[in-house]
């Protein structure tokens, strides 16, 4: 009977040790350090993203080219040189331009001398009416023939029609030009825009006036420039690249722009007053769809479905599944599982210490317990042969 109950202790120790350590095991969840926020209402502004680059105004440009077939004699200014409005800035030689202009002059005199002739003469009636007509139409021709000559060699001294900047040289001292090539380019540093490019169907939502972030570079992290707005979107799509032309005129920007740079704008395209946002490390990929894990009030993390709608650079916005006030897991999202107990970054060195001395003390207590149950089995073992020694002195 002894054996029997010493059995049943020792068996009920060992079941005892086992539970408290199953019990120990369940209790302690795994720890995950991340980045929490509280969830609050806020304004949020849905945008389209689009490169362009800075142009001219209209208006504020010029492209000027000889006024006919001729050679540089004069050059007066050099590209990246401000000039003024009415400076001259490249001569063309003019003995061919004043040639020209004295034989338009010259036939002019005649044709006014024949046209003189030849009305008097119609009136006494010596010639038809129609050689009359005749006269007085070349007379015509040759006044516009002269007009035309002066206007030619006044034009041939190129002068700027603008206040501006040379953006472009292509004259060079001596050297024939064609007319219908520009030679130099002058631009109002002063009154540039913003050329973006969109697509036709993102063109739909892109309405005048609306405000524009611009930065420097082809990406929302370069330099950031300043904020303008949507002047006008382009009715015809470019039919090389096959998108939409969008001007915004930025009035003040951090620096001067240049004519060429590459520019990011960010178009505003909706905007709500008061709405769920979270950082977008918040959101983890579950398939085609996205999921928060939101931190209850013993930190310990419940992974939720939730339903984004417009997304900017850094934020979007949650439509469904989340309320204001909850608290979600932001930065370290990806290492997080559904019950885990998430502690802030800043903790987890005082939650390391914590761990390591609940092992020491489990690991001093590990020596005690095996020390108990030896104990109990030596206490079991002497009732058995005390028992046992009275059946084999028995006759």
């Amino acid at each position: 009977m002894r054996r029997r109950v010493a059995f049943t202790a020792t068996i009920a120790v060992a079941l005892l040790a086992c539970h408290g350590e199953k019990k120990e095991e369940e209790t302690a969840k795994p720890t995950v350090s991340a980045a929490t926020i509280v969830v609050e209402p806020q304004a949020f502004s849905e945008t389209l993203g689009a490169i362009g680059t800075v142009v001219s105004r209209a208006g504020h440009s010029a492209a000027l080219s000889a006024p006919a077939a001729g050679r540089v004699e004069r050059v007066f200014v050099a590209s990246g040189q401000a000039v003024r409005a009415g400076q001259t800035l490249i001569e063309m030689d003019q003995a061919a331009f004043q040639s020209a202009l004295e034989s338009a002059q010259a036939t002019l005199a005649a044709a006014q001398t024949a046209n003189e002739r030849q009305q008097r003469l119609a009136q006494q009636g010596i010639i038809p009416r129609k050689d009359a007509e005749q006269a007085a139409a070349d007379l015509a021709k040759a006044r516009a023939d002269a007009v035309a000559a002066r206007r030619t060699q006044e034009l041939s001294i190129i002068k700027s029609p603008i206040s501006g900047v040379v953006t472009r040289m292509s004259a060079t001292l001596g050297a024939p030009v064609d007319p219908a090539q520009p030679i130099i380019e002058i631009s109002d540093p002063s009154a540039l825009d913003v050329l973006l490019s969109v697509t036709p169907t993102d063109a739909g939502r892109v309405h005048p006036g609306a405000k524009v972030t611009l930065t420097a570079g082809q990406s929302a992290a370069g330099e950031a420039l300043g904020v303008g707005s949507v002047v006008d979107v382009a009715v015809a799509v470019d039919t090389a690249t096959r998108s939409v032309a969008v001007r915004v005129q930025a009035p003040t920007t951090k620096r001067p722009l240049r004519i060429g740079e590459t520019v990011f704008g960010a178009i505003v395209v909706g905007s709500a007053p008061s709405a769920i946002v979270v950082p977008l490390e918040a959101l983890v990929p579950d398939g085609e769809e996205f999921k928060v894990f939101v931190v209850d009030a013993n930190s310990i993390a419940h992974e939720r479905d939730v339903k984004v709608g417009a997304r900017t650079s850094t934020s979007a916005r949650i439509v469904e599944g989340l309320t204001a006030g909850e608290r979600v897991v932001t930065s370290g999202a990806y290492g997080v599982e559904d019950s885990t107990k998430v502690v802030a970054p800043k903790d987890t060195a005082k939650a390391e210490p914590e761990v390591s001395a609940k092992t020491e003390d489990a690991a001093k207590d590990e020596p005690k317990k095996e020390e108990l149950k030896k104990e109990e089995v030596k206490k079991a073992e002497p009732k058995k042969v005390e028992k046992a020694a009275p059946k084999k002195g028995n006759p």
